[in-house]
């Protein structure tokens, strides 16, 4: 099966500092995690990285974010997913 996104729901969870959001590979739900320093490459220069600022720039960069997640679903497969800033490079 292929890593789908069909639901656009995130939040922001505060102790990871990071953004969560769900993928969906048939019947499974997979988990990942975007940290916020991840974000912050997409961010305002000189903003910081709040919720609502995480949040936006997930927004912003939504399309992006996935590819990078089902890239790494594809070599891996886990509990849950954490992406750092370097799986952006």
């Amino acid at each position: 099966m292929t890593l789908n996104f069909p639901n656009p729901t995130r939040s922001y969870d505060e102790k990871r500092k990071a953004v969560r959001f769900v993928g969906h590979d048939g019947l499974f739900e997979v988990p990942f995690f975007i940290e916020a320093a991840a974000l912050a490459r997409d961010a305002a220069p000189g903003s910081a990285m709040s919720e609502a600022n995480c949040l936006s720039a997930f927004d912003g960069s939504r399309a992006r974010i996935e590819n990078v997640a089902r890239e790494t679903y594809t070599n891996k497969r886990l509990r849950a997913y954490t992406l750092s800033a370097a799986d952006f490079r």
